[in-house]
Protein backbone atom coordinates (compact mmCIF):
# COMPACT_ATOMS: atom_id res chain seq x y z
CA UNK A 1 0.00 0.00 0.00
CA UNK A 2 2.32 2.73 -1.38
CA UNK A 3 1.89 6.01 -0.47
CA UNK A 4 2.16 9.21 -2.48
CA UNK A 5 3.95 11.68 -0.84
CA UNK A 6 3.36 14.61 -3.43
CA UNK A 7 -0.77 13.43 -3.80
CA UNK A 8 -2.49 16.60 -3.19
CA UNK A 9 -5.34 15.97 -0.02
CA UNK A 10 -8.84 16.03 -0.67
CA UNK A 11 -9.20 19.54 0.69
CA UNK A 12 -6.63 20.87 -1.06
CA UNK A 13 -8.16 19.72 -4.50
CA UNK A 14 -11.44 20.66 -3.28
CA UNK A 15 -10.62 24.57 -2.53
CA UNK A 16 -8.93 24.70 -6.10
CA UNK A 17 -12.29 23.63 -7.62
CA UNK A 18 -14.00 26.14 -5.44
CA UNK A 19 -11.78 28.24 -6.48
CA UNK A 20 -12.63 27.67 -10.31
CA UNK A 21 -15.97 27.48 -9.63
CA UNK A 22 -16.68 30.92 -8.01
CA UNK A 23 -14.80 32.59 -10.67
CA UNK A 24 -17.23 31.34 -12.84
CA UNK A 25 -19.62 31.99 -11.10
CA UNK A 26 -18.64 35.76 -10.75
CA UNK A 27 -18.23 36.35 -14.55
CA UNK A 28 -22.42 36.51 -13.85
CA UNK A 29 -22.46 38.82 -11.17
CA UNK A 30 -21.82 42.99 -11.58
CA UNK A 31 -18.65 43.53 -11.17
CA UNK A 32 -18.72 44.90 -7.76
CA UNK A 33 -18.80 41.19 -6.46
CA UNK A 34 -15.63 40.73 -6.76
CA UNK A 35 -14.56 43.41 -4.52
CA UNK A 36 -17.38 41.94 -2.34
CA UNK A 37 -15.92 38.49 -2.57
CA UNK A 38 -12.40 39.31 -2.14
CA UNK A 39 -12.96 41.16 1.09
CA UNK A 40 -14.23 37.94 2.77
CA UNK A 41 -12.07 35.88 1.39
CA UNK A 42 -9.91 35.00 4.94
CA UNK A 43 -12.99 34.87 7.10
CA UNK A 44 -15.11 32.41 5.08
CA UNK A 45 -14.47 29.25 3.13
CA UNK A 46 -14.91 28.32 -0.09
CA UNK A 47 -17.90 26.67 -0.03
CA UNK A 48 -19.74 29.58 1.97
CA UNK A 49 -18.32 31.57 -1.05
CA UNK A 50 -20.22 29.31 -3.54
CA UNK A 51 -23.13 29.62 -1.95
CA UNK A 52 -23.15 33.45 -1.56
CA UNK A 53 -22.39 33.90 -5.02
CA UNK A 54 -25.64 31.69 -6.28
CA UNK A 55 -27.64 33.25 -3.71
CA UNK A 56 -26.68 36.99 -5.09
CA UNK A 57 -26.90 35.73 -8.48
CA UNK A 58 -31.10 35.12 -7.61
CA UNK A 59 -30.98 38.29 -5.98
CA UNK A 60 -30.04 39.96 -9.15
CA UNK A 61 -32.08 38.11 -11.40
CA UNK A 62 -34.86 39.45 -8.92
CA UNK A 63 -33.90 42.79 -10.12
CA UNK A 64 -33.84 42.64 -13.43
CA UNK A 65 -37.17 40.95 -13.39
CA UNK A 66 -38.63 43.47 -11.51
CA UNK A 67 -36.49 46.68 -11.68
CA UNK A 68 -37.73 49.00 -14.95
CA UNK A 69 -34.02 50.63 -14.89
CA UNK A 70 -32.66 47.66 -15.61
CA UNK A 71 -34.56 46.17 -18.90
CA UNK A 72 -32.43 45.43 -22.08
CA UNK A 73 -29.58 44.71 -18.94
CA UNK A 74 -27.71 41.88 -18.49
CA UNK A 75 -26.81 40.57 -14.53
CA UNK A 76 -23.15 41.97 -14.74
CA UNK A 77 -24.05 45.09 -15.97
CA UNK A 78 -25.81 45.90 -13.04
CA UNK A 79 -24.02 48.90 -11.35
CA UNK A 80 -23.32 49.33 -7.91
CA UNK A 81 -25.21 52.76 -7.18
CA UNK A 82 -28.87 50.81 -7.70
CA UNK A 83 -27.78 49.42 -4.36
CA UNK A 84 -28.11 52.74 -2.36
CA UNK A 85 -31.39 52.75 -4.21
CA UNK A 86 -32.91 50.21 -2.70
CA UNK A 87 -35.54 50.29 0.48
CA UNK A 88 -36.07 47.77 2.69
CA UNK A 89 -39.73 47.49 1.25
CA UNK A 90 -37.68 45.77 -1.99
CA UNK A 91 -35.91 43.53 0.08
CA UNK A 92 -38.83 42.29 1.12
CA UNK A 93 -40.37 41.74 -1.69
CA UNK A 94 -37.43 39.76 -2.77
CA UNK A 95 -38.20 37.62 -0.27
CA UNK A 96 -41.62 37.55 -1.01
CA UNK A 97 -40.69 36.44 -4.60
CA UNK A 98 -38.43 33.94 -3.01
CA UNK A 99 -41.49 31.34 -1.63
CA UNK A 100 -42.47 30.45 -5.39
CA UNK A 101 -40.73 31.79 -8.38
CA UNK A 102 -39.29 30.86 -12.04
CA UNK A 103 -35.86 30.85 -12.91
CA UNK A 104 -34.19 32.03 -16.33
CA UNK A 105 -34.28 28.27 -17.12
CA UNK A 106 -37.72 28.36 -16.81
CA UNK A 107 -38.06 25.95 -13.73
CA UNK A 108 -40.64 26.60 -10.56
CA UNK A 109 -38.29 27.33 -7.90
CA UNK A 110 -39.43 27.08 -4.23
CA UNK A 111 -37.86 28.03 -0.82
CA UNK A 112 -39.21 26.80 2.26
CA UNK A 113 -37.85 29.52 5.68
CA UNK A 114 -34.03 28.24 5.68
CA UNK A 115 -33.91 28.56 2.55
CA UNK A 116 -35.20 32.30 2.24
CA UNK A 117 -33.41 33.04 5.58
CA UNK A 118 -29.79 31.61 4.05
CA UNK A 119 -30.60 33.51 0.92
CA UNK A 120 -31.17 36.60 3.08
CA UNK A 121 -28.22 36.22 5.13
CA UNK A 122 -25.86 36.10 1.75
CA UNK A 123 -27.81 39.87 0.92
CA UNK A 124 -27.05 40.85 4.02
CA UNK A 125 -22.96 39.75 4.33
CA UNK A 126 -23.03 41.55 0.50
CA UNK A 127 -24.63 44.94 2.19
CA UNK A 128 -22.71 44.62 5.26
CA UNK A 129 -19.25 44.98 3.59
CA UNK A 130 -20.05 47.22 1.00
CA UNK A 131 -21.66 49.13 3.57
CA UNK A 132 -18.61 49.04 6.00
CA UNK A 133 -16.66 50.14 3.10
CA UNK A 134 -18.48 52.96 2.03
CA UNK A 135 -19.14 51.47 -1.41
CA UNK A 136 -22.64 52.28 -0.72
CA UNK A 137 -24.58 54.65 1.20
CA UNK A 138 -27.38 52.54 2.36
CA UNK A 139 -28.21 49.07 3.75
CA UNK A 140 -31.77 48.38 3.62
CA UNK A 141 -30.97 44.63 4.10
CA UNK A 142 -29.81 45.21 8.00
CA UNK A 143 -33.16 46.54 8.23
CA UNK A 144 -35.06 43.43 7.68
CA UNK A 145 -35.28 40.64 10.85
CA UNK A 146 -34.08 37.25 10.11
CA UNK A 147 -36.87 34.83 10.03
CA UNK A 148 -36.98 32.92 13.25
CA UNK A 149 -37.19 29.13 11.78
CA UNK A 150 -39.25 26.76 13.42
CA UNK A 151 -37.22 23.83 14.59
CA UNK A 152 -37.82 20.31 13.43
CA UNK A 153 -37.58 16.95 15.63
CA UNK A 154 -34.14 15.31 15.78
CA UNK A 155 -34.16 11.75 13.57
CA UNK A 156 -31.75 9.58 14.59
CA UNK A 157 -31.48 6.14 15.12
CA UNK A 158 -32.61 4.05 18.19
CA UNK A 159 -30.10 1.17 19.43
CA UNK A 160 -31.81 -1.27 17.44
CA UNK A 161 -32.43 0.84 14.42
CA UNK A 162 -28.61 1.07 14.35
CA UNK A 163 -27.85 -2.51 14.67
CA UNK A 164 -29.92 -3.29 12.25
CA UNK A 165 -28.05 -0.85 9.64
CA UNK A 166 -25.13 -2.50 10.25
CA UNK A 167 -27.08 -6.04 9.88
CA UNK A 168 -28.18 -4.79 6.50
CA UNK A 169 -24.71 -4.10 5.31
CA UNK A 170 -22.87 -7.09 6.88
CA UNK A 171 -25.57 -9.69 5.86
CA UNK A 172 -28.59 -8.30 3.91
CA UNK A 173 -29.73 -9.20 0.39
CA UNK A 174 -30.18 -7.29 -2.48
CA UNK A 175 -33.18 -7.20 -4.87
CA UNK A 176 -30.73 -8.48 -7.61
CA UNK A 177 -28.45 -10.54 -7.95
CA UNK A 178 -25.98 -7.85 -10.07
CA UNK A 179 -25.97 -5.41 -7.00
CA UNK A 180 -25.80 -8.54 -4.25
CA UNK A 181 -22.59 -9.17 -6.24
CA UNK A 182 -21.61 -5.50 -5.90
CA UNK A 183 -22.22 -5.12 -2.41
CA UNK A 184 -20.47 -8.53 -1.47
CA UNK A 185 -17.44 -6.85 -2.95
CA UNK A 186 -17.69 -3.49 -1.20
CA UNK A 187 -19.45 -5.19 2.06
CA UNK A 188 -16.29 -4.73 4.10
CA UNK A 189 -15.77 -1.07 3.32
CA UNK A 190 -19.34 -0.33 3.72
CA UNK A 191 -19.27 -1.74 6.90
CA UNK A 192 -15.99 0.06 8.27
CA UNK A 193 -17.44 3.32 6.66
CA UNK A 194 -20.94 3.87 8.05
CA UNK A 195 -19.32 2.24 11.49
CA UNK A 196 -16.53 5.13 11.43
CA UNK A 197 -19.28 7.81 10.59
CA UNK A 198 -22.16 5.92 13.86
CA UNK A 199 -18.97 5.86 16.08
CA UNK A 200 -17.30 9.33 15.75
CA UNK A 201 -20.14 11.51 14.14
CA UNK A 202 -17.88 13.01 11.83
CA UNK A 203 -18.77 14.72 8.71
CA UNK A 204 -19.19 12.91 5.30
CA UNK A 205 -17.09 15.64 3.71
CA UNK A 206 -14.59 15.11 6.81
CA UNK A 207 -14.88 11.09 6.62
CA UNK A 208 -14.52 10.90 2.56
CA UNK A 209 -11.37 13.42 3.34
CA UNK A 210 -9.42 11.09 4.97
CA UNK A 211 -6.09 9.23 4.15
CA UNK A 212 -5.23 6.32 5.47
CA UNK A 213 -1.91 8.17 7.02
CA UNK A 214 -4.81 9.98 9.06
CA UNK A 215 -5.15 7.04 10.98
CA UNK A 216 -3.67 6.48 14.16
CA UNK A 217 -4.13 3.32 16.04
CA UNK A 218 -1.54 3.70 18.35
CA UNK A 219 -3.92 6.09 19.96
CA UNK A 220 -6.84 5.09 18.54
CA UNK A 221 -7.78 8.41 17.08
CA UNK A 222 -8.13 10.02 13.16
CA UNK A 223 -7.26 13.50 12.27
CA UNK A 224 -9.95 15.23 10.40
CA UNK A 225 -10.18 18.46 8.64
CA UNK A 226 -13.27 20.54 10.24
CA UNK A 227 -15.56 22.82 8.32
CA UNK A 228 -12.81 26.09 8.13
CA UNK A 229 -9.83 24.51 7.67
CA UNK A 230 -9.28 23.48 11.11
CA UNK A 231 -7.60 19.83 12.03
CA UNK A 232 -8.96 18.12 14.66
CA UNK A 233 -8.31 14.82 16.65
CA UNK A 234 -11.23 12.40 16.98
CA UNK A 235 -11.31 9.75 19.16
CA UNK A 236 -12.44 5.80 18.46
CA UNK A 237 -13.83 2.92 19.99
CA UNK A 238 -13.18 -1.01 19.57
CA UNK A 239 -15.67 -1.62 17.31
CA UNK A 240 -14.56 1.17 14.78
CA UNK A 241 -11.31 0.14 15.49
CA UNK A 242 -12.12 -3.45 14.46
CA UNK A 243 -14.08 -2.54 11.12
CA UNK A 244 -11.17 -0.15 9.85
CA UNK A 245 -8.71 -2.85 10.43
CA UNK A 246 -10.63 -5.29 8.37
CA UNK A 247 -10.71 -2.61 5.82
CA UNK A 248 -7.37 -2.09 5.65
CA UNK A 249 -6.34 -5.69 4.94
CA UNK A 250 -8.18 -5.57 2.09
CA UNK A 251 -6.94 -2.08 1.32
CA UNK A 252 -3.60 -3.21 1.09
CA UNK A 253 -3.99 -5.10 -2.12
CA UNK A 254 -6.11 -2.17 -3.88
CA UNK A 255 -4.63 -0.96 -6.55
CA UNK A 256 -5.78 3.26 -6.49
CA UNK A 257 -6.42 5.30 -9.69
CA UNK A 258 -3.61 7.93 -10.27
CA UNK A 259 -3.55 10.94 -7.80
CA UNK A 260 -5.56 8.81 -5.48
CA UNK A 261 -3.17 6.61 -3.54
CA UNK A 262 -3.40 8.14 0.01
CA UNK A 263 -7.31 8.12 0.18
CA UNK A 264 -8.62 5.57 2.41
CA UNK A 265 -11.83 4.77 1.28
CA UNK A 266 -12.00 4.32 -2.39
CA UNK A 267 -14.88 3.59 -4.68
CA UNK A 268 -15.46 1.08 -7.04
CA UNK A 269 -14.87 -0.01 -9.58
CA UNK A 270 -13.42 3.06 -10.62
CA UNK A 271 -10.53 2.65 -7.52
CA UNK A 272 -10.89 6.81 -7.27
CA UNK A 273 -11.51 8.51 -3.72
CA UNK A 274 -15.40 8.69 -2.64
CA UNK A 275 -16.91 11.07 -2.77
CA UNK A 276 -19.80 13.00 -0.27
CA UNK A 277 -22.75 12.05 -3.26
CA UNK A 278 -21.25 8.32 -3.11
CA UNK A 279 -21.84 7.74 0.46
CA UNK A 280 -25.29 9.79 0.79
CA UNK A 281 -26.36 6.65 -1.94
CA UNK A 282 -25.07 4.04 -0.01
CA UNK A 283 -26.40 5.45 3.17
CA UNK A 284 -29.61 6.11 1.57
CA UNK A 285 -29.87 2.79 0.25
CA UNK A 286 -29.29 0.73 3.24
CA UNK A 287 -31.34 2.62 4.99
CA UNK A 288 -34.49 2.35 3.41
CA UNK A 289 -33.98 -1.54 3.52
CA UNK A 290 -33.32 -1.62 7.47
CA UNK A 291 -35.09 1.23 8.79
CA UNK A 292 -37.85 1.71 6.05
CA UNK A 293 -39.86 4.56 8.55
CA UNK A 294 -36.89 6.92 8.99
CA UNK A 295 -35.35 8.73 6.02
CA UNK A 296 -31.94 8.30 6.88
CA UNK A 297 -28.65 10.16 5.52
CA UNK A 298 -25.53 10.66 6.98
CA UNK A 299 -25.67 13.53 8.88
CA UNK A 300 -28.60 11.40 10.44
CA UNK A 301 -25.84 9.37 11.68
CA UNK A 302 -23.89 11.85 13.16
CA UNK A 303 -27.01 13.29 14.68
CA UNK A 304 -27.54 9.49 16.10
CA UNK A 305 -23.77 9.74 17.75
CA UNK A 306 -24.52 12.90 19.09
CA UNK A 307 -27.34 12.28 20.63
CA UNK A 308 -26.42 8.51 22.74
CA UNK A 309 -22.87 10.50 23.12
CA UNK A 310 -25.23 13.26 25.21
CA UNK A 311 -27.70 10.50 26.51
CA UNK A 312 -23.98 8.68 28.15
CA UNK A 313 -22.14 11.78 29.54
CA UNK A 314 -25.00 14.80 30.15
CA UNK A 315 -21.90 16.91 28.87
CA UNK A 316 -23.05 19.41 26.25
CA UNK A 317 -19.64 20.99 26.04
CA UNK A 318 -17.76 17.64 25.51
CA UNK A 319 -20.92 17.13 22.54
CA UNK A 320 -19.92 20.25 20.71
CA UNK A 321 -15.94 19.27 21.00
CA UNK A 322 -16.37 16.32 19.75
CA UNK A 323 -18.77 16.93 16.76
CA UNK A 324 -17.05 19.96 15.97
CA UNK A 325 -19.59 22.85 16.76
CA UNK A 326 -17.83 26.19 17.35
CA UNK A 327 -20.37 27.33 19.11
CA UNK A 328 -22.12 25.32 21.92
CA UNK A 329 -25.73 26.67 21.12
CA UNK A 330 -25.70 25.25 17.98
CA UNK A 331 -25.49 21.87 19.82
CA UNK A 332 -27.90 22.73 22.46
CA UNK A 333 -30.37 23.62 19.35
CA UNK A 334 -29.82 20.30 18.14
CA UNK A 335 -30.32 18.30 21.53
CA UNK A 336 -32.62 20.61 23.37
CA UNK A 337 -35.38 17.62 23.65
CA UNK A 338 -32.34 15.58 25.22
CA UNK A 339 -31.99 18.41 27.92
CA UNK A 340 -35.89 18.48 28.35
CA UNK A 341 -36.12 15.23 29.51
CA UNK A 342 -33.03 15.70 31.82
CA UNK A 343 -34.75 18.49 33.30
CA UNK A 344 -37.67 16.54 33.48
CA UNK A 345 -36.01 13.78 35.68
CA UNK A 346 -34.35 15.78 37.78
CA UNK A 347 -37.92 16.74 39.41
CA UNK A 348 -37.72 13.54 41.54
CA UNK A 349 -34.26 14.15 42.43
CA UNK A 350 -34.70 16.39 44.98
CA UNK A 351 -36.33 15.32 47.97
CA UNK A 352 -37.12 18.22 50.80
CA UNK A 353 -38.34 15.40 53.72
CA UNK A 354 -36.96 12.65 54.41
CA UNK A 355 -38.97 9.61 55.84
Amino acid sequence: MALNPSEKTYHEVMEEKNTLRLRELLKELPRFCTTYFRGIEPTTASRTRIAYAVDLKVFFEFLLANNPTLSQKQVKDIPISLLSELTAQDIEEYLEYLKLYTNADGQTITNNERGIKRKLCSLRSMYNYLYRNEFVTANPAAKIAVPKLHEKAIVRLDANETADLLDCIEYGSASSKRKQTYREKNKVRNLALVTLLLGTGIRVSECVGLDIRDIDFANDRIKVVRKGGSEAYVYFGEEVREALLNYLELRKNMTAASGHENALFLSSPRMQRMSVRNVEILVKEYARESVALKKITPHKLRSTYGTALYQETGDIYLVADVLGHKDVNTTRRHYAAQEEERRRKAKDMVHLRRD
